[in-house]
């Protein structure tokens, strides 16, 4: 459900509110999906206590990767203005006219358009609330884990 909402704050902030999502927010929505994917999974599947195990800690993993896109986006929004990135092209433009790892390389390394600060909630940023996000996806899995080990 946690997936969902995340998702949905981000079409939200996209469509009503007219944020564009940088590379770095689409490779987190990727990660948010997946995470999502992997908890619904198990869900689906009910598997068996070595089951569950497999899946907390596929999420655990997936989750951890988001988190480390995401603390690579709060980290460019904390760079000075002089050590930013520079911006690159659109993403439908790299996708059409870049190798698909080219691509993916620029959309998990971030761009100038990722040190944008537009949002901010309690002192944090979007990106900065993703990465909590992906931290309890996280923690959740390894509760998960320690739940069944016994």
């Amino acid at each position: 459900m946690s997936c969902c909402g995340l998702m949905a704050a981000a079409l939200f902030f996209q469509f009503h509110e007219k944020l564009n999502p940088c590379p770095l927010c689409i490779s987190q929505r990727i990660a948010v999906i997946l995470v999502g994917i992997v908890y619904f999974l198990a869900f689906v599947h009910n598997p068996g206590r070595r089951g569950i195990q497999r899946y907390a800690f596929t999420a655990i993993l997936t989750a951890l990767m988001g988190a480390s896109i995401s603390a690579r986006h709060v980290w460019i929004q904390h760079l000075p203005k002089d050590e930013v990135p520079a911006c690159g092209p659109g993403l439908a433009y790299m996708f059409e006219y870049f190798p698909l790892t080219d691509t993916l390389k620029m959309m998990l390394s971030g761009t100038g358009d990722c040190a944008q600060v537009d949002w901010v909630l309690l002192g944090l940023s979007m990106p900065a609330w993703v990465l909590s996000a992906f931290l309890a996806l996280a923690l959740l899995g390894g509760l998960i884990l320690k739940r069944t080990s016994h």
